[in-house]
């Protein structure tokens, strides 16, 4: 993009950043910020002698820019100091790209002046067309100029490649176009894949019984064994264990076997995989032993139940090669029961007979938030200061707990799908979140294709823009005024030093956070703010013929939002976020399986915040299709595939033999070995992950002098033995590994990864034992644990899982006596993927 005019420039501002000071000319335009660096008024002009021999001593050097999106801006504050204090004013900024910058100003004026315009170049946009992405354009010449981001992903191609079609033999799926203006389902895509058997009156049907009419639909199919990834929203179960003969049917269709799979049967036994689809799993070798046995006792829990027969013919029913087909919640167990009382839940198995289901331990976006709020916190003074961030609440904030927890559940997926040969149905709340992520990530853990740049740019297209993810919720393209604060503390005359805040005004701050929040809530809300914000601006005066002041700008911005657009703090999560870390992890755990990089990742996140581009904007297929992005703005993939050179992996190696260890088709990751993504937040490995590191050495030490002695008997001693050392612990804020996997449900039975089951859980929900309708919730619920342990910690049994912070929704663990929830019951609970809310019981 073009250089644009100044705006304001404010001259001779200290920048601070890790601690070092630079000064430089600020320049606040319409929608970027940029620090140029050093100040035009400190560099002297050229002397006369070197102009007239030709010396280059005494050029002018061209000042260095650095350009900040207004749109990435995650939190500003003003620190107003008073002139006798002799300390500089200051506006602090944190970016979503995790940049922190600290901007010194002698002139407490034009601090304020500065805060106040960035303030209304983010959060006072009024309407989404104020945005970058409708006025950008790239420089003349420019080679993103040639390239259309919009053609690349094209829905039929992508499904011609996996092989259906119009046009090609039928393999159990067709194209459907009930959608096509977007009335049948308004948050999917315009083209539905679904079963070849299932007619569109019966998805007509099917589609009152699934949250926002979001069925079951297909996204992806195995080119090897043809067995499939299907994606849905949560059923309308409610307290009375409702059912939709159109669903099961449509669900069975899914989890049908096709011609080819059967063909695929004849030659391979049910109990062995094809070599095309296989995985080397001596691999196994090299993982730690705590993996291997979650491994096994996943696989094993999945495939528990005793195979089902044809009472006519007396056949065995094979719904996939092992019939192990799959339902997956990706809830907590405990959250999916609790949403039954307001009318949805999950799955009765007593009429998905063909299939199991499993319950996954990922939390909301509530509690992701939370996580990623106490990373933050552990780099607040990024800007101010050199040292490494603060460990112990980087360990706090579990979010490579939460990480490996997805990579885990993904894991599940895939190996259902590329090596048991099963089918598997995905779902959370709304399923647009966890969902996404859970499906995106086992496709690129099957395909090598999704492995390259095209490939990924295909998959976010298909499993994210196209399925509904809700980008502009989820991102806050449209800032909000709770984002920006003004520190009143510095009137005291007090200067800022790192960490001063901890404490001290932390504490005053969020208690009145908490107040404020409050009273906006059962008050007024943010209409009252912005009712007020569109009373200043209309009480503004008219411009003047000439420039104003930064802040006299400011005053005349438009209108926060409307209601349709406008940030909702609630709403923002990390959840793209996090599917970029995982994909980071499997980067770094096969650093030759991936045609893209690191720094592809990076910039790709940050892309999504700083709407440059229109393919992040709205929430969903329809959206932007009525606001016509195509036509008005530029593709973000456009930028990527102009610099493909850039993001190219140099260790990447696309040769796929599945005889060949580290070739293979499928690659999984390993969940000891899950790090922190050092680059996005702008630390080194060692800052970042430097304990870890070192306690994951010592283990690798530990073990092989463990090794080492089993295999070298004792030269003496009466019977030869001699005592092992202690297991390794692992490293810090990595737990021991442990499954995601919370339980299992067939028709009859609900099974926990321990070695018994309570019979309260063994009785089929349908049997409707108690009286009215709470009877099945509570055949449910009786099995579960529900309170705090001694000193608010975890229920006895199991480490606190709970949700932290008071996020408004806790986690379930397995234990030996049901499903264990650790932490405090929240007063409101949000399973929010769809933003129901309700109230919890105080259990246990």
């Amino acid at each position: 993009m073009s250089v644009p005019q100044s705006k304001h420039v404010f001259p001779n501002v200290q920048a601070l950043r890790g601690g070092k000071p630079e000064l430089g000319d600020l320049v606040l335009t319409d929608y970027h910020l940029v620090f140029r660096f050093p100040p035009e008024s400190s560099s002297p002009p050229p002397p006369e002698s070197s102009q007239s021999t030709g010396g280059s001593s005494g050029k002018k050097r061209p000042p260095k820019q650095v350009w900040f999106a207004f749109h990435v801006v995650a939190h500003c504050t003003l620190r107003p100091t008073p002139p006798s204090s002799g300390i500089p004013s200051s506006v602090r900024l944190r970016f979503r790209d995790f940049t922190y910058v600290c901007f010194n100003f002698n002139d407490d004026k034009q601090a304020r002046d500065a805060f106040e315009f960035i303030r209304a170049r983010t959060c006072r946009l009024g309407s989404v067309e104020n945005l970058l992405a409708f006025h950008y354009s790239p420089p003349p010449g420019s080679p993103e100029n040639k390239i259309n981001g919009w053609d690349l992903y094209d829905a039929r191609a992508e499904f011609r490649r996996q092989g259906i079609s119009e046009k090609s033999p039928d393999v159990g799926w067709r194209i459907s176009t009930i959608n096509q203006d977007y009335s049948f389902s308004p948050t999917y895509p315009a083209l539905l894949v679904v079963p070849s058997s299932i007619s569109d009156n019966t998805l007509k049907y099917a589609a009152n019984f699934r949250s926002r009419a979001r069925i079951p639909t297909l996204s992806y199919l195995h080119p090897v064994n043809s067995c499939s990834i299907t994606r849905s929203s949560q059923p309308f179960v409610g307290l009375r264990m409702k059912r939709s003969i159109q669903d099961e049917r449509l669900v069975g269709a899914c989890f049908s076997v096709s011609e080819s799979l059967d063909t695929l049967l004849s030659s391979n036994p049910p109990d062995r995989s094809p070599s095309s689809s296989h995985v080397d799993l001596s691999a196994d070798a090299d993982l730690p032993a705590s993996e291997v046995d979650r491994i096994g006792m996943e696989d094993e829990l999945i495939a528990g139940a005793a195979p089902q027969y044809d009472p006519k013919t007396g056949k065995r029913l094979i719904y996939g090669a092992q019939q192990h087909n799959l339902i997956v919640d990706a809830r907590p167990a405990i959250n999916s029961y609790a949403m039954q009382a307001i009318g949805m839940g999950s799955e009765n198995m007593d009429y998905y007979k063909f299939a199991k289901k499993v319950f996954l331990n990922i939390d909301n976006i509530h509690v992701m938030r939370d996580s990623l709020d106490k990373v933050v916190s552990a780099l607040k003074d990024a800007d101010l200061s050199p040292f490494p961030p603060n460990r112990d609440l980087l360990a706090k904030s579990k979010w490579l707990k939460h990480i490996g927890g997805i990579l885990d559940g993904a894991a599940i997926i895939a190996r259902q799908v590329g090596i048991q040969h099963s089918h598997v149905l995905i779902h959370c709340s709304d399923g647009w979140d966890r969902t996404s992520q859970l499906s995106a990530l086992a496709q690129l853990m099957l395909d090598p294709y999704y492995r390259t740049i095209d490939g990924f740019i295909v998959l976010v297209e298909k499993d994210w823009l196209s399925f509904g993810h809700m980008f502009q919720l989820r991102s806050g393209h449209m800032g909000h005024e709770g984002w920006f604060t003004v520190d009143n503390d510095a009137l005291a005359g007090s200067t800022i030093r790192p960490g001063e805040s901890e404490g001290r005004v932390d504490a005053i701050e969020n208690a009145l956070a908490s107040a404020k929040r409050f009273w906006s809530k059962n008050v007024g809300g943010d209409k009252d703010a912005a009712a007020a914000a569109a009373a200043a601006a209309a009480a503004a005066p008219a411009p003047d013929a000439e420039e104003g002041s930064a802040v006299d700008e400011a005053k005349l911005a438009p209108v926060p939002a409307s209601e349709d657009y406008a940030t909702r703090p609630k709403d923002v999560s990390p959840v793209f976020h996090q599917f970029l870390d995982a994909t980071y992890q499997l980067l770094r755990q096969h650093p030759t399986r991936f045609e893209f990089n690191e720094r592809f990742l990076r910039r790709l996140l940050y892309h999504v915040y700083s709407c440059q581009y229109g393919t992040f904007l709205f929430n969903n297929e329809r959206q932007r299709h009525e606001a016509k992005l195509r036509e008005r703005t530029r593709s973000v993939w456009a930028y990527f595939l102009s610099r493909r050179h850039e993001f190219v992996n140099d260790q990447y190696d696309p040769t796929v033999d599945d005889h060949t260890r580290g070739k293979e088709r499928l690659i999984f990751p390993r969940l000891g070995d899950v790090r922190w993504w050092h680059q996005m937040f702008n630390r080194t490995d060692d800052e970042m992950n430097g304990d870890i590191n070192a306690s994951a050495a010592t283990a690798e030490r530990v073990a092989a002098y463990s090794s080492a002695l089993s295999a070298d008997p004792s030269p003496s001693g009466s019977d030869g033995a001699r005592s092992s050392p202690e297991p390794a612990s692992q490293p810090p804020s990595l737990r021991a590994s442990r499954s995601v996997l919370a339980g299992v449900e067939t028709a009859h039975e609900a099974l926990t990864p321990e070695a018994r089951t309570p019979s309260t859980l063994n009785r089929s929900a349908s049997t409707g034992g108690m009286p009215g309708a709470l009877g099945a919730l509570q055949d449910k619920l009786s099995g579960l644990t529900v309170g705090k342990g001694i000193f608010g910690g975890a229920a006895a049994g199991g480490p606190n899982n709970g949700a932290e912070g008071g996020a408004p929704s806790t986690s379930s663990q397995s234990e030996p006596n049901g499903l264990v929830l650790g932490g405090k019951a929240t007063r409101r609970s949000k399973d929010d993927e769809g933003g129901q809310e309700m109230e919890d019981m105080e259990i246990g």
